[in-house]
Order: C-alpha cells, then structure tokens, then sequence
C-alpha cells in the first residue's frame, strides 16, 4: 500500500521486522530478516542509515542533497520513489 506517504512531515522507521547494518563480507549495507537478508545498493543504504523514526521526509532529503552532488530535484525524487517502494515491501513504516 503506498502511502503518498513521501509527505514531507512523515517520519519513516525500519520495521521491527528487519535489522539494518554494515556487513563487511558483503561490502554493503544489508537487511536482514527471519528468512535471509537483502544487499542494500549504495543509494538504498544511505537512504535506509537516515530512516531512524526521529527525521522528517524533508530533513532526510535534505541531508542527501547537502552530502552528494547531483540535481537537488533527482535526489528528492529518488528518495521518494525509494521510500514509497521500501514501504510497500514492508521494510519501513510511518
């Protein structure tokens, strides 16, 4: 179910379901989950290390458009479209 939910003001978190870390072995960031794990792209993992229940839409964004170069519109849509799809896997929640 995808919640629009990129609304600026929501505050997205890792579901309980799932562990987020640096795996060295893998040289990603991975999720794991009671029936195995998912390697993380870089972008995904950098996304997913901001998701801590505490930043808004907007400031994890931001945070992203301040720490990479490239056009400010690409990465708010990127991250939105990522966060629109991590939730509809289950991976984040509002």
């Amino acid at each position: 179910m995808t919640i629009t939910s990129t609304a600026t003001d929501r505050r997205p978190q890792l579901s309980p379901h799932f562990m987020f870390r640096w795996e060295a072995s893998q040289d990603a960031y991975i999720l794991l989950y009671p029936e195995g794990l998912i390697k993380l792209n870089p972008s995904a993992g950098e996304i997913l290390k901001r998701c801590d229940g505490e930043h808004t839409v907007a400031e994890l964004i931001a945070d992203l458009q301040d720490a990479f170069p490239g056009p400010a519109d690409d990465i708010d849509q990127g991250v939105r479209a990522f966060l629109d799809v991590a939730t509809d896997k289950g991976w984040l929640h509002a």
